[in-house]
């Protein structure tokens, strides 16, 4: 599974794809949620965009998503605190 709740936080697994035309949720990769984004991978921009990317899927302020895993990687784990927006409404298709 790609993410796990406990309590009021969300741990999500994601794979990331930099140097996307956009930044947007791709669906699946394996056991992730694959997430391409606009920002190069440049001094950690990605990782930036990446979490104010997921702040506003979740629909929660920026200090509310921390970067777990992978700041180096392109494989990430990501926590959210506080957010009432369900992982699966991401997905695409899910509507």
């Amino acid at each position: 599974m790609w993410y796990r709740r406990e309590g009021d936080s969300i741990t999500l697994t994601l794979h990331i794809q930099p140097g996307a035309k956009r930044s947007e949720v791709a669906g699946l990769h394996g056991e992730a949620l694959k997430i391409r984004l606009a920002a190069p991978p440049i001094e950690g921009r990605a990782n930036e965009a990446l979490l104010r990317f997921v702040a506003d899927s979740f629909d929660v302020p920026l200090r509310q998503v921390e970067l777990l895993r992978g700041a180096q990687s392109r494989h990430k784990m990501v926590k959210i605190t506080g957010s009432k927006v369900e992982p699966e409404s991401l997905l695409p298709n899910s509507g």
